[in-house]
Formats: C-alpha cells, sequence, structure tokens
C-alpha cells in the first residue's frame, strides 16, 4: 500500500475513533433536533392560526389554499406533525375554495 493512503487511513481511523469527533457529532445532531422541534412548533402555530381565521371566514382562496399546504402543512405533516393541525387542516379543505375572495378583504382580517 502506497505510504500515504496508509497514513491517510491512520489519520481518518483515528478521528473516527476519538471520543471528541462523536460528541461534536451528538450535540450537531440534537442541535439539529432542537431545531426541527422549534421549526415544528412553528409551523403547527401558524397551521392552527391560520387556520381557525379560513374556518371563522367560511371560505379560502386558491392562492391561501396552495400557500396553507406548500409552506406549512407538507412540511410539517412530513417532519411527523399531528393532532389538531391536523385536523385543522383538513376541515380547512372542507371549505369553499375560490378563485378570487367573493367578498372584499380587510386589511385586518387579511393578516
Amino acid at each position: 500500500m502506497h505510504p500515504m493512503i496508509a497514513t491517510a487511513l491512520t489519520v481518518l481511523t483515528t478521528v473516527l475513533a476519538s471520543g471528541g469527533f462523536w460528541t461534536l457529532l451528538q450535540h450537531r445532531l440534537s442541535r439539529n433536533d432542537a431545531q426541527t422541534k422549534l421549526l415544528l412548533g412553528l409551523a403547527r402555530d401558524r397551521i392552527i392560526a391560520n387556520g381557525m381565521m379560513y374556518l371563522n371566514r367560511g371560505w379560502i382562496t386558491k392562492d391561501e389554499l396552495d400557500d396553507y399546504y406548500s409552506y406549512f402543512y407538507r412540511w410539517y405533516h412530513e417532519f411527523g406533525g399531528n393532532g389538531l393541525a391536523d385536523r385543522i387542516y383538513h376541515d380547512v379543505l372542507d371549505l369553499p375554495v375560490y378563485e378570487y375572495p367573493p367578498v372584499p378583504i380587510s386589511r385586518k382580517e387579511h393578516m
């Protein structure tokens, strides 16, 4: 075996076997897990808040429904979210869907 390959394998094996490497990897994984949980919580909040607004209003536009699914529910569900946000999303799907708002939307209602 070429001496450079042998040296590279030795260095790689040493790094992988070191406790510091595994501690760093575990820290990064737990940080990613915390970020995922935070994002799931934020998505859940928006799914519920926006969904309740649509349900109280009694209708939804096609664009709102597309955004509601594409930016929030799709990813929330893919990452394992369920429960109340799922129920509200499915209730929103039962609303009448319009291409354009059937009545003027007040600025406060659209936020």
